[in-house]
């Protein structure tokens, strides 16, 4: 027995020997995911930890990142990728030309376990603690609360005409639909919260802008308008998708970007964000993001009265969702249905229950904050 449990330890370190950095990095990534799973319901350590190591490192990498006019988390992605798809086929190569297929698979295996593990701990530390620290709700003092059907009607009929308001403001082409300039869009994008902040004091942060992406073609095809990135703590937007919505969804990404981690919420804070900052663009795109959450919530509750609220709309406001309509049709595929699977999951590991759902949760914060507003015109 002895020599047999001897025998197991050497064949136990000659397999190690074949990659030691990969398996201390692959078995340090597997013990802080553990770690994080089994201390997450501690409320006292995650808010310490998103105060003192997960904020800061935002502010600081999105900072010594900000000057620069292109995503680093673009670079740091396509790094990955392109790495991990090279040394694959140098392993294969090399087995085929010297042998040592068992050692260089082995290899090969580890580096990608390594790189998973790694990452995967990376979010728990710089992004999975935010949904067990205090959420939005609780630090802003909004609420959301049931709706009504007719609540739900007076705030969308509202919505609905902000965007007549806000839609004759905005540039638009010769087909009607919105053409503003995207890099005066991005460079606004630094002061968007300084009202709200001011408002909502939970939601200060620094003036940093968002980002385009430059895979954004590929984002459509994960059913992706934007995301945040935080390694990088930069807010990177998918700027091929239609251009009415991406002032929207820099708001939404900057949300994020200052620990809003729930989708619903970062949603109504970026609504909240654009019409506190009164830019007629910001303002229009965001009354875009609240009337397709409203106007789908109230074609539920009341078909009838979403189609007078609907007929109510200018044509470019219709030209304008009728486009964001046909662009994403056109990613209806097996790759963009594998990836909302793929990130209802992930939402799932963190306690978002609602997964892909909880977008449309934003509707309860909107009619909550809104309507008084709504029915004093």
């Amino acid at each position: 027995m002895p020599e047999q449990g001897a025998k197991r330890k050497n064949i136990f370190l000659r397999w190690f020997a074949l990659c030691p950095v990969r398996h201390a990095v692959a078995l340090l990534g597997l013990a802080l995911t553990l770690a994080y799973f089994a201390l997450r319901g501690n409320f006292a350590l995650m808010t310490w930890v998103s105060a003192h190591v997960t904020r800061p490192w935002h502010r600081f990498s999105a900072h010594a990142l900000n000057a620069l006019p292109f995503s680093m988390a673009g670079v740091l992605i396509a790094a990955a990728i392109l790495g991990f798809l090279a040394y694959t086929v140098f392993c294969l190569v090399t087995a085929v030309r010297r042998g040592g297929w068992a050692a260089r698979i082995y290899r090969l295996i580890f580096t990608g376990a390594a790189l998973v593990l790694a990452v995967y701990a990376g979010f728990c530390l710089l992004w999975g603690v935010y949904y067990y620290t205090s959420d939005f709700e609780t630090q802003s003092g909004i609420h959301s609360q049931p709706v009504s059907t007719e609540r739900l009607e007076s705030v969308t009929r509202w919505f609905a005409g902000l965007l007549n308001q806000y839609g004759g403001q905005v540039q638009r082409d010769e087909n009607g639909l919105f053409d503003e300039d995207m890099d005066a869009v991005f460079a606004a994008s630094e002061t968007l919260y300084a009202e709200a902040e001011r408002l909502v004091p939970c939601l200060a942060g620094d003036a940093l802008r968002a980002k385009p992406f430059m895979f954004s073609e590929a984002m459509s095809y994960l059913n992706f308008t934007g995301f945040f990135f935080p390694f990088t703590g930069e807010a990177n937007i998918n700027v091929a998708s239609p251009a009415c919505m991406i002032p929207s969804t820099i708001a939404h990404e900057l949300a994020h970007q200052r620990g809003v981690a729930a989708e619903d919420e970062a949603n109504f804070a970026a609504v909240l964000a654009c019409l506190e900052n009164g830019d007629p663009v910001y303002c229009y795109s965001a009354c875009l993001l609240a009337y397709i959450h409203l106007g789908n919530a109230l074609s539920r509750a009341d078909r009838d009265a979403w189609s007078e609220v609907y007929s109510s709309l200018s044509e470019g406001v219709k030209a304008d969702l009728s486009d964001n309509n046909r662009y994403w049709e056109k990613y209806e595929t097996p790759v963009s249905t594998v990836s909302d699977t793929v990130y209802t999951g992930f939402l799932h590991s963190y306690g978002q229950t609602l997964g892909l759902q909880s977008y449309g949760a934003c509707v309860d914060l909107l009619v909550a904050y809104y309507y008084d507003i709504s029915v004093k015109g």
